[in-house]
């Protein structure tokens, strides 16, 4: 835990213009044919991993009913719940943090009209870290390529999972193949996200986030990327981790 004379000279993780271009977006998250409709054919993937590799890596069995229950997961960087909400359905207690307030409003409006029990809070990864908040869980998808200081956020999410607790890190690689896929195609040539959304320059390759939570004891166990077929425009889990992929740690003594 941080001291209390870091805590007041820390500078926030948030990136101030990425948090204005979120909150102007919003509103598109759970629309199906919205600025993010390409997100949620995604997502579809990522979640048909975690909900099989989270219980797994729990000592959990994935086919019961609700796996995750009696554990508590943080999702940093929530979003307005794209994961929050499946994470919840799999029995988790769960917490949804995010530098928008206006993508907490959306997610905790969502949340009570689907009937899933998610607690949203605006705040930054280094508020609950002050409040001693720990989780069994926390994941954190497609955030650090947006934040203002990449080794911050990392610690400071990291500080947030209990011993023996697991970390997910899902961002874009910064690759050749990255650049091509995730900015020119998706971004001007097909327009499946809106200009601006990612900056490469951003991207953050594996070795560099193993890089910044080892010091505070975090070991990978494993490693996947999220891929597009481009035949069939199917998104999958599998080893081609250029563009795309999740990195999971767990944290030691």
């Amino acid at each position: 835990m941080l001291r209390k004379d870091e805590l007041k000279t820390a500078k926030p993780t948030a990136d101030a213009a990425e948090v204005a271009r979120f909150n102007a977006l919003a509103e598109e998250w759970w629309k199906p044919n919205g600025a993010f409709k390409v997100v949620h054919a995604f997502n579809a993937s990522r979640i048909t991993y975690l909900s099989q590799q989270l219980p797994a890596l729990s000592g959990r069995c994935p086919v019961q009913a609700q796996p995750l229950a009696g554990l508590r997961l943080l999702d940093a960087g929530c979003g307005a719940g794209l994961v929050s909400e499946p994470m919840a359905r799999l029995g988790a207690e769960v917490t949804g943090i995010d530098a928008s307030e206006r993508n907490v409003m959306v997610a905790r409006h969502h949340a009570e009209q689907a009937g899933v029990a998610v607690t949203y809070r605006h705040a930054l990864p280094e508020d609950l870290t002050a409040e001693a908040e720990t989780f069994d869980i926390v994941l954190s998808l497609e955030v650090v390529e947006h934040v203002a200081d990449v080794g911050a956020f990392l610690r400071a999410v990291g500080r947030l999972v209990r011993t023996g607790g697991l970390m997910v890190i899902g961002t874009l690689n910064r690759t050749p193949q990255s650049y091509v896929k995730a900015i020119v195609g998706a971004e001007y040539v097909l327009r499946w996200l809106p200009r601006g959304t990612h900056d490469w320059a951003k991207f953050v390759r594996p070795d560099e986030v193993h890089h910044h939570v080892a010091p505070i004891g975090f070991a990978p166990v494993d490693i996947k990327g999220v891929s597009l077929n481009p035949l069939t425009f199917r998104w999958s889990v599998g080893d081609d981790t250029s563009v795309n992929y999740l990195q999971v740690f767990r944290r030691g003594a």
